[in-house]
């Protein structure tokens, strides 16, 4: 059981949690004032816990893909093949996919339809699209998106807010998802993987780096300008992407990008924090 834990990535999860709970606060009343809010609807708890299991199980499947290469680049994450048989992983993988769909269903078939097609889309990712240059950090940073995106859905506001902070996970998550390929750069080069660093090499993808990093400080500059009540939060942000920057540039080793990929992952949760005062 430890293990399943360990292989599903817990505290990932919990900031999924966090992330559609503080967007659902937000929205719905954009105040810490009423207290009635603290205690969330059954609906946004079954589109959360449905999130979950499905992110969930999208760790498992690229877990399962990952094996060879995780040998290389990360031997101490290894749980399928050590700890959990390869056939355990993929029942437990199966199994998750399958409540979360079912679960979908006690809100609209909509929602159960999406959770597949999620589903679908990780599994196709952690197979196929994860070995091609740049095609699967883009599906995987819509996913993170769409983690913002669903809570709108369910209130039916598509609101500033639902937009900015949509984009804002978009961004955060391709940084973070090709700062990744660069840390794993060994490993996946060892099995033939076709990733961005592989295929262009290391100076290329820094300043495809710097470039997608320019164009989102434009846009929280933009929501600065045109939100001046806010803008001590979003040149906040700012500061952040510009130190983000600057390590960018200055790292060469796999020990800087998986300081860089942590950085991203706190500066997710930090843009989350944020909603509280927007």
């Amino acid at each position: 059981m430890r293990s399943m834990i360990k292989l599903v990535r817990w505290p990932n999860l919990v900031i999924v949690f966090f992330t559609q709970y503080a967007v659902y606060f937000f929205l719905a009343k954009n105040k810490w004032s009423d207290y009635s809010l603290l205690i969330p609807p059954f609906g946004l708890l079954v589109l959360s816990l449905g999130t979950i299991l499905i992110a969930a199980a999208g760790y498992v499947i690229n877990d399962y893909y990952d094996i060879k290469i995780d040998l290389v680049n990360k031997p101490e994450r290894i749980v399928i093949g050590r700890v959990v048989s390869r056939r355990q992983a993929i029942i437990f993988h199966s199994a998750l996919n399958f409540l979360a769909i079912a679960i979908g269903f006690t809100l609209s078939w909509r929602v159960a339809l999406l959770f597949g097609v999620c589903a679908f889309l990780l599994w196709f990712y952690s197979n196929i699209l994860k070995r091609t240059p740049l095609l699967g950090n883009i599906l995987i940073s819509a996913l993170s998106a769409a983690v913002v995106w669903a809570v709108g859905v369910y209130l039916g506001q598509y609101n500033r807010l639902v937009y900015s902070y949509s984009i804002f996970a978009f961004c955060i998550s391709l940084l973070r998802e090709i700062i990744k390929d660069l840390e794993d750069t060994k490993g996946d080069a060892a099995y033939g993987c076709k990733t961005f660093p592989i295929v262009w090499g290391m100076r290329k993808t820094k300043i495809l780096l710097i470039v997608i990093l320019v164009v989102f400080i434009a846009l929280v500059i933009y929501q600065a300008i045109q939100q001046p009540q806010e803008a001590v939060i979003y040149w906040g942000i700012v500061f952040l992407l510009l130190y983000l920057g600057v390590q960018i540039v200055k790292a060469d080793k796999q020990k800087d990008f998986s300081n860089l990929s942590a950085f991203c992952k706190w500066l997710m949760l930090a843009g989350v924090i944020s909603l509280g005062f927007c």
